[in-house]
């Protein structure tokens, strides 16, 4: 199944999306927006355009497992996400998704501009990857 993830922020949102086998997930694109719903019209669209079949919406939580503001603005664009699409939203823990992006681009050594460009899309990629874990672990083969 084609899914799609979003990395949500309030100046650039990530994407990334994995291939029909689930294996590999991979960074689509950074999409710079402040408007919601134009947000998430141009996410919907991305997930048009790739044959998507799910969104996955890293899920901001506070480290105590809590979930706070970011956490209720997340589920609040995945349903609208859900209704502009069609397509089932799922919530993916996203804590520590940011570091491990820039841990990768480190090693990569990625800096500065290009840095900034691919981050939220890396970060989006870490998420697919979390959930792609979690699937194959709650439905082994």
């Amino acid at each position: 199944m084609i899914i799609v993830a979003v990395d949500l922020g309030q100046a650039r949102t990530g994407l990334a999306v994995c291939d029909r086998g689930e294996v590999l997930a991979s960074p689509l694109a950074v999409i710079q927006e402040r408007d919601r719903a134009r947000l998430v019209e141009r996410i919907a669209a991305a997930a048009r355009e790739r044959g998507a079949q799910r969104l996955v919406v890293g899920l901001p939580r506070n480290m105590d497992g809590s979930e706070g503001e970011s956490a209720q603005k997340a589920r609040e664009t995945g349903a609208m996400l859900a209704e502009a699409s069609g397509l089932p939203v799922d919530f993916c823990d996203e804590r520590g998704t940011t570091i491990t992006a820039h841990n990768y681009l480190n090693a990569t050594n990625t800096r500065g501009k290009k840095r900034k460009a691919v981050v939220d899309a890396v970060a989006a990629t870490v998420i697919l990857e979390d959930y792609l874990q979690s699937r194959r672990n709650s439905h082994p083969q």
